[in-house]
């Protein structure tokens, strides 16, 4: 096509730090030039070795870039976001989740003229489920399993004083709607927000989550009865060991994504 597109990246974890070495490794019609994080010495340490090291600046700053990737913790989102939307730029996110109740930014961007893309995450079967949402949709339900560990300290568990350390057999911690559960685990089901906007909606869409000792991958199964189809889905993604609340799926799916808007040949919807 030979046009390059600029990237930068808010976070330098396990979905941002993959992301950018890969894009410093070289991706035709992609190039990395900016990152940001909370520690700046750290995130200048973690690029040094690069190639082409990108700069180190403020979150506001990743604007400049045509396409900014959230890949930070879900409590800066709005910090990250708004900036490349003001400027009409291409937002990425990873904290899916975080979206669902910050709907205004959709609303701006179309004002403004960014774009909000959405990657698929460590997820399967978005397209058939933005197919099926053509029609009629009767219902969609994600059940997630996951281990314990990657479960600990989520705000509803803390809330609702559920432990989840020490169990030998799986636990039911919420049943809920999508909407509810990102607010109940902001780190843990960025796949239910994204299916969520892929199909129902957060409000129709029924999310299970299960603290599942017996599981060393997040397990996530994705039911849908609609007009159309009726599909059942099931994705066993590693955790990554650096955040076990993040498969090692994810930052690939990001990338995916950003090949996908550059590629002469782009495949599924």
């Amino acid at each position: 096509m030979g046009m390059t597109m600029t990237v930068g990246i808010a976070g330098l974890g396990a979905i941002g730090l993959p992301l950018a070495r890969a894009l410093d490794a070289g991706i035709d019609g992609l190039r990395l030039i900016a990152v940001a994080t909370r520690d700046t010495d750290r995130a200048r340490g973690r690029v040094a070795g690069f190639r082409t090291p990108p700069r180190v600046v403020d979150l506001a700053d990743l604007a400049e870039a045509d396409i900014v990737v959230e890949a930070a913790p879900a409590a800066v989102f709005e910090r990250i976001a708004k900036p490349p939307i003001e400027a009409g730029r291409v937002l990425v996110p990873a904290s899916v989740g975080a979206l669902l109740s910050r709907m205004h930014l959709v609303a701006r961007a179309r004002e403004t003229g960014a774009r909000i893309i959405v990657p698929t995450g460590a997820l399967l079967g978005l397209d058939a489920v933005r197919a099926a949402a053509e029609g009629r949709v009767d219902s969609v339900t994600i059940e997630s399993r996951k281990p314990p560990a990657g479960l600990a300290g989520a705000p509803y568990l803390v809330a609702h004083g559920i432990e989840v350390t020490g169990l030998t057999t799986p636990l039911l911690v919420f049943r809920g709607n999508a909407l509810d559960a990102a607010a109940g685990f902001p780190a843990n089901v960025n796949v239910a927000a994204a299916l969520a906007l892929a199909g129902i909606g957060p409000e129709r869409t029924l999310v299970e989550i299960w603290a599942d000792p017996g599981v060393t991958r997040n397990t996530h199964t994705i039911r849908v009865e609609a007009e159309a189809a009726r599909f059942t889905m099931t994705i066993e993604g590693v955790p990554s060991a650096e955040n076990p609340r993040t498969g090692l799926l994810t930052p690939l799916s990001v990338l995916a994504c950003l090949r996908g808007l550059v590629s002469t040949l782009k495949i599924g919807t």
